[in-house]
């Protein structure tokens, strides 16, 4: 089995050194590339103003978030979800900079490099020309982004596991994102979705020999085989 965890968050702005903090985090469960329906969702209070740059950016304001829980809070339950799984994020260095920072005021485990997926390294070398922004990515797949009227952590995880999908080319997996409640849910689904040309076949599965013994056992079925029903 594996597990991968798709992860966005929003700040209060852009540097995890220079004392700007997490306001929100959103993690979406794959299991074989598939779609669990468990997520991670938390809003988070930074200690501290969130500057207006930012809360035009994500809309969360500093009275919105005053009464959510700090991180110490959310830490736990955050590393549980995770676990020791691969993380799927866009642009990780920004988000795994401001996990990490609030993991080192906690004393905590930090994120390892080695254990995170960049979707924004594998689109610059899948589509070298760009542009590779999630907006671009879900206009390039066509994935239904309309909701994202605002960057939100888990709408854009939710949104960044279609388009992961479609940057292994695992198109059989392929999720839409649906509204349902607050947080919307993920439908497996294709609809709507332009069919894509393989641009070299996929090579035969099959071995010579097995092919001529699957030929050999057709024969010994003769007129009892139930697709000449259907001729």
């Amino acid at each position: 089995m594996r597990r991968e965890i798709v992860l966005d968050t929003e700040t209060t702005g852009l540097s995890a050194d220079g004392g700007d903090r997490l306001v929100e985090i959103g993690c979406v469960e794959l299991v074989n590339r598939m779609p669990t329906g468990r997520e991670f969702h938390v809003y988070i209070n930074p200690e501290r103003a969130v500057p207006v740059e930012a809360a035009n950016v994500h809309g969360l304001t500093t009275e919105f978030l005053f009464d959510k829980p700090v991180f110490a809070k959310v830490a736990r339950p955050f590393l549980d979800f995770i676990k020791a799984d691969t993380l799927v994020i866009h642009n990780a260095d920004f988000d795994v900079g401001f996990l990490n920072m609030e993991l080192r005021k906690l004393s905590a485990p930090l994120i390892s490099g080695n254990r995170v997926v960049d979707t924004l390294a594998i689109a610059r070398r899948k589509h070298p020309g760009g542009p590779n922004t999630l907006d671009a990515l879900c206009k390039r797949y066509g994935i239904d982004n309309s909701r994202r009227t605002k960057h939100g952590a888990l709408l854009d995880s939710l949104l960044l596991a279609e388009v992961y999908i479609e940057l292994l080319d695992e198109r059989q997996a392929r999720m839409e994102l649906a509204a349902s409640g607050k947080t919307g849910l993920l439908a497996k689904s294709n609809a709507g979705a332009p069919a894509r040309v393989r641009p070299n076949p996929l090579p035969p599965r099959l071995s010579e020999a097995e092919a001529k013994a699957h030929m050999a056992f057709l024969e010994t079925l003769g007129e009892a085989a139930i697709w000449l029903r259907y001729r």
